[in-house]
């Protein structure tokens, strides 16, 4: 039986799912006791930063596995004969 490799690692589609998470999660945990001195901006601005990278990264992960689990189920179609050659 023939293997197929994704793109990602499970380690990096954890890593995407993780870091938006801990975004999210920071971000509420600030916001909830906020009382906007100058040092709690830079936090704000820093957790914003690692919400964008996550959503970034989860949006990648996703379309790249979506993408993955086409091509397999291609491969798997055209392996078993399912799939006529084109008409010339």
């Amino acid at each position: 039986m023939q293997r197929y490799r994704r793109r990602n690692t499970p380690a990096f589609t954890f890593l995407a799912y993780f870091t938006f998470v801990a975004g999210v999660a920071l971000f509420s945990i600030g916001l909830f006791n906020a009382d906007m001195e100058l040092n709690e901006k830079g936090y704000y601005i820093a957790v914003m930063i690692l919400v964008a990278v996550g959503a970034i990264l989860t949006q990648k992960v996703t379309r790249d596995n979506a993408e993955d689990n086409e091509i397999i189920a291609e491969e798997e179609e055209r392996r078993r004969g399912s799939m006529k050659p084109p008409a010339e």
